[in-house]
């Protein structure tokens, strides 16, 4: 090879890497709103690799189910139907999997004298198979025709084969390869929308849908996009065919967990006897959960028309075909009894049982990056899809080929650490999560990072951080000696935000005001250990940003309140020079005094604030100068700051953190939730150095004694820095505005306009990821309580919108990396469904 060839072969290779890693992590959107059908089998043909003949077992399979005995078959066996779909195929015509099936069932019905009715399509190719094939199309814009082949011989009241080719190239190589040389390109979600007509047959039961991949598990499809991924959304449960050659059982292997990890179940797996057994330890592998079956060798004769061989592994193809139904059946049945089960097993939380009839839960079957895969049983049973408008309760955040890379991470950390105890050891998950929170999040105020397992645990140690810090700065802390002569009692209580929610357990509970999850029913311990104030919130309506101030504010700061012209202007922190300044600080001031003159035992030790949003409050926007008021008034006391940005926190408001929006640092703050991206719990506590002095000490009961046994659990915080830095960098997530360090605006703005100047709208709120409504209810509410917007949601979830209201409130919650082209569609349903709900 020339020097000149091989710099420009290196090159080319550069870039077809560079092709397919940006494709990994930029997969396309699927179909909006899929509908598989569940009333028959359908199921993805794998292979370990290329040439390990996925179309014979595909043929076998065909044959098994088709060419029964007469005396074998079901009453209905006119309407027996196989459908055999080839979406990505290359080497095109030369090589045709769709032709070789059509051609060998015919051969075989031939041979067993069984009619059988077959067809074979070719429904979309490149120009150059258009042209080898000598048809004059019209080329599209990705450079694909509509072909449009097709051959058939038809056997009235005979078994069915369909046999379609979707997408053919000409050239015999890696279907990325071929898409681009041959200038036709297709996008992950236009074959999938295509597969998804195609398995389309109606009411038919006794059908069997075959969908056969190009290539290997991991080969990529025609965007650059792996099989294993490309097909996920849809999840078809799959056979494997398996390498019984020197080498194959390594491959084989590898195979199947690439399909487990990202959640695809596999039904069998089969593969060709090359004298080898390697079916031994696939089966130890395997732990004899997987049936692995054998098929003889086939001939190497190229001019054996390999029928004998069909006739002769006829009996592992009907023990393959059984294993199939029999998986097919157990899934279905599985599904069908689940709501029923759950209604009986489950206790929900934030849930009333005896508003939740059986035909109400929603049945997952699984979950691929915003979108639930929900199990439908009216009808004709199916599989569709639902944006999760929850974010998964306000943890989620990948899309699907974060959702993979975190699998991947999980699992690689899961094998290489297990569990460790946490105190006084190291590992590098657990340090270089820390690290990445410390330069993030916590850049240019914390030092130390406190690992704990959920929001409300973080809660409470920052409770306990900050009142110790309180202590110590006016020296009312008690001597830690056990033969301590002189005990002191310090009442010490906290500053919050009425509207506030910090957690569920009986600590975070007590640092918030009264409310539905505080009354006596939920918690009757509860006494509300703190100084709770009225905040001025902001939101839209009529199309205008408004600040609405608490009727405790005095009359002079009713002139001052008004509308702004854009949602900056609120964080605008000139505004820290208005006269509401002024007004806000002798409010805050004049409240914390009359506190401390009304309970001289008690000392308010610690701010504790939601920055910005209120979520379990309301979804309600605290106007963000009030909270610096606030911040600015402890730090002239000497009381610490907390920030609880459990749900504010990583992205959810379009920055990493809120004390962004806010322009102010806390001395402690709190994230869960959108830590580790959603997929697994784990909490942190990050703090100040001083925070941290003020536990050292030579005895260790000055310590901070508060632990977990899964404390910096290993899988969570490898997950976490993943989703760290897959969050803030442009290259993973497209919505990163690399020069602002923020979110890309995700909510159309004049859709979000339309929707506040709605009749049945009270009230918007929209930043980053969320976007909520309050409905308006002229009759007296019950808030949380309230049903009133029960037909709304049960209309956004036909519409394939999975939400769940706070009382009024109806909130869509994207993720960091959702497109704005989804977000506007979720939006612009809304919208219509609100004009259907204000008329109901």
């Amino acid at each position: 090879m020339s020097p000149v060839t091989a710099t420009l072969l290196r090159h080319r290779l550069r870039h077809l890497r560079h092709q397919i890693r940006l494709n990994s992590t930029s997969v396309s959107p699927p179909p909006p709103h899929f509908n598989l059908p569940l009333n028959h089998p359908t199921y993805l043909i794998w292979s370990a690799n290329t040439s390990l003949g996925k179309t014979l077992v595909s043929t076998g399979i065909a044959a098994s189910f088709l060419l029964q005995q007469p005396s074998s078959s079901p009453p209905a066996a006119h309407s027996t139907k196989l459908l055999y779909l080839k979406p990505i195929q290359t080497g095109f015509p030369t090589d045709s999997d769709s032709r070789f099936v059509f051609s060998k069932l015919d051969s075989l019905s031939l041979r067993r004298r069984i009619p059988l009715s077959i067809s074979n399509s070719v429904l979309r190719s490149s120009l150059p198979v258009a042209e080898s094939m000598r048809r004059s199309l019209k080329v599209s814009e990705s450079g694909m025709c509509d072909l449009n082949f097709s051959e058939e011989k038809t056997v009235t009241g005979a078994p069915e084969l369909l046999c379609k080719t979707l997408y053919a190239w000409d050239a015999a190589i890696s279907p990325h390869l071929a898409a681009e040389r041959e200038h036709a390109t297709v996008e992950d979600s236009v074959v999938l929308k295509m597969v998804e007509q195609e398995m389309e047959c109606g009411s038919q039961t006794n059908v069997l849908c075959l969908v056969e991949t190009a290539g290997g598990v991991a080969s990529p499809g025609p965007s650059g996009t792996l099989q294993c991924d490309l097909y996920r959304p849809f999840r078809l449960p799959g056979i494997l065919v398996g390498d019984g050659r020197l080498g194959g059982i390594s491959g084989t292997i590898s195979a199947y967990e690439s399909l487990k990890l990202r959640g695809y179940d596999v039904a069998a797996v089969v593969f060709e006897d090359h004298g080898l057994v390697n079916e031994v330890p696939l089966n130890s592998y395997l732990r004899n959960k997987v049936p692995v079956l054998v098929l003889p060798p086939v001939p190497k004769d190229p001019s054996d028309d390999l029928i004998e061989w069909f006739v002769e592994s006829d009996g592992v193809f009907k023990a393959l075909k059984e294993v199939m139904v029999s998986v097919y059946l157990e899934r279905v049945e599985r599904l069908n009894g689940m709501a029923k089960q759950a209604g009986e097993v489950f206790w929900w939380p934030f849930t009333q049982h005896k508003l939740v009839p059986e035909d109400n839960v929603t049945v997952i079957d699984s979950r691929c990056g915003e979108n639930f895969s929900i199990y439908k049983a009216s009808g004709d049973n199916s599989i569709t899809q639902q944006f999760d408008a929850c974010a998964s309760w306000w943890t989620q955040g990948p899309d699907p080929a974060f959702q993979a890379e975190l699998a991947r991470e999980m699992g690689y950390t899961a094998a290489r650490f297990g569990h460790i105890m946490f105190p006084e050891n190291v590992y590098e998950p657990a340090l270089k999560c820390a690290e990445l929170l410390l330069d993030g999040v916590g850049k240019g105020w914390a030092s130390r990072v406190y690992f704990s397992d959920n929001g409300s645990t973080a809660i409470e140690i920052s409770l306990k951080m900050a009142f110790r810090k309180f202590c110590v700065d006016h020296e009312t802390l008690l001597s830690l000696s056990e033969d301590a002569e002189e005990k002191k009692h310090v009442d010490v209580k906290v500053l919050a935000l009425r509207g506030s929610y910090h957690g569920d357990t009986l600590g975070a509970m007590e640092a918030q005001a009264p409310s539905p999850y505080t009354g006596f029913l939920q918690q009757p311990w509860y006494t509300g250990r703190g100084l709770f104030l009225d905040p001025p919130t902001v939101f839209i309506s009529n199309g205008a940003w408004n600040l609405s101030l608490p009727e405790s504010f005095p009359q002079t700061a009713s002139e001052e309140s008004g509308t702004f012209t854009t949602r900056d202007e609120i964080f605008d922190k000139s505004r820290d020079t208005s006269t509401l300044a002024t007004i806000y600080s002798a409010s805050v001031s004049e409240q914390l005094q009359e506190y401390s003159e009304s309970s001289q035992s008690a000392h308010v030790g610690a701010l504790i604030i939601e920055p910005v949003i209120h979520g379990a409050g309301g979804m309600h926007m605290v106007d963000p100068l009030f909270q610096r008021v606030l911040v600015n008034e402890c730090r002239n006391r000497k009381i610490p700051v907390i920030f609880d940005e459990v749900f504010t926190g990583f992205w959810r408001l379009g920055v990493e953190t809120t004390a962004d929006l806010l322009g102010c640092k806390p001395d402690i703050a709190c994230f869960a939730k959108l830590l580790t991206g959603g997929m697994i719990p784990l909490a942190v506590t990050l703090a100040t150095d001083a925070v941290f002095d003020s536990f050292s000490g030579d005895s260790k009961l000055k310590a901070l004694l508060h632990g977990h046994s899964y404390s910096a659990h290993a899988m969570g915080c490898a997950t976490a820095a993943k989703a760290i830095e897959w969050f803030k960098d442009p290259e993973t997530n497209h919505n990163i505005d690399s020069q602002r360090g923020t979110l890309r605006e995700l909510w159309d703005e004049e859709l979000v306009l339309q929707i506040s100047s709605h009749c049945a709208v009270e009230r918007v709120v929209v930043l980053g990821t969320l976007f909520a409504l309050e409905l308006k209810f002229l009759m007296l509410s019950s808030l949380y309580a309230s049903l009133y917007a029960k037909s709304l949601l049960e209309m956004l979830r036909e519409d394939g919108i999975f939400t769940r209201p706070l009382g009024n409130v109806v909130y869509l919650m994207s993720g960091p990396c959702t497109s704005p082209e989804i977000c506007h569609r979720l939006l612009a349903k809304l919208l219509k469904r609100l004009g259907e709900f204000n008329r109901a």
